[in-house]
């Protein structure tokens, strides 16, 4: 499937590629090439430019200090920059979904220019984004980065009134949508403990994700009093002597009337706040005097062999 090696370049550039190259030289940069990517015919161009010109898209996950100094020790041993940023045009500039920390570690050894391969289309830099390997994400930068994707899309007037489902390749996982507002709140959030059940309580909303986002934002409110009342039992166990790293894990485990119930192929999620009311009800009650260390002991072996 797709162009052999000759047809790729064998096609004048529509109108509007051709703008865009022009545009690229008077951002101060140069058009290196215009061709059509070999799968699916997309055109691209391989571009210079200034290195000041590109920044990352607004809405992807933190900056990783420990990468991008990996990267600056890197670069300069090979000699060469030999991967180059994708970069989508935004705003007079160009922004980059994938190729931050190469471009934050080109800045800091100096670099006056970086190549980047430019597609046409700005709205691909969401789909970018869902596909980017350039570092793994966990589940803190995963879940910001789409909930800074879906403020994007919701203030902007062409897709506000679009609904939150038609974007779920990009999200990937609709409970990062409410575990990303709570780490918003909260940076120290325990996502990973609460990931479990609000994945059973989660889909994507058909309603205009300018409107879905309101609805987020009672869900993550709610999942944050629940993650205070944990907290509260969390303190109740560390008063009893009991000590470990697991202890919240294991009080949400406990907690989760969705831990033993069956998953039935095609069926509905379970109620979102129906499961988390329980789950609060549940923390406020727990009664800490009923753990014994060899349950704690138990659980945690668990834990690490399902992690494992």
């Amino acid at each position: 499937m797709g162009l052999d090696a000759t047809e790729v370049g064998a096609d004048k550039p529509p109108a509007p590629v051709a703008r865009l190259a022009d545009h690229v030289v008077d951002a101060g940069g140069l058009a290196l090439a215009t061709y059509r990517e070999p799968l699916g015919g997309n055109w691209i161009i391989f571009a210079s430019l200034p290195i000041d010109r590109v920044e990352p898209t607004p809405y992807q996950r933190e900056l990783s200090e420990a990468h991008v100094k990996r990267l600056e020790g890197v670069i300069p041993k090979v000699g060469r920059f030999l991967d180059p940023l994708i970069a989508v045009p935004q705003n007079g500039g160009y922004w980059t979904p994938n190729g931050m920390h190469r471009l934050e570690a080109m800045r800091k050894l100096g670099a006056r220019s970086v190549m980047v391969l430019l597609v046409p289309e700005p709205e691909v830099a969401f789909r970018i984004l869902a596909l980017n390997t350039e570092k793994a994400h966990n589940l803190k930068d995963k879940s910001l980065e789409v909930v800074r994707m879906a403020k994007a899309l919701a203030g902007d007037p062409a897709t506000a009134k679009r609904p939150e489902s038609d974007w779920a390749f990009e999200f990937e996982e609709p409970s990062y949508l409410t575990i990303g507002l709570c780490y918003e709140v909260n940076g120290r959030f325990s996502g990973g403990a609460y990931q479990p059940a609000v994945k059973r309580c989660e889909s994507f909303l058909d309603q205009p994700i300018a409107k879905a986002a309101a609805l987020r934002a009672k869900r993550a409110e709610k999942l944050l009093e629940l993650d205070a009342a944990v907290n509260e039992a969390v303190k109740a166990l560390k008063a009893a002597g009991l000590q470990s790293t697991y202890l919240k894990p294991f009080v949400v485990a406990r907690i989760n009337p969705l831990r033993f119930a069956k998953v039935k192929p095609g069926a509905p999620p379970a109620d979102f706040d129906e499961t988390i009311d329980k789950m609060i009800d549940k923390a406020k009650k727990f009664d800490a005097s009923k753990v014994k260390p060899a349950d704690l002991a138990a659980a945690a072996a668990m834990g690490a062999s399902a992690s494992e």
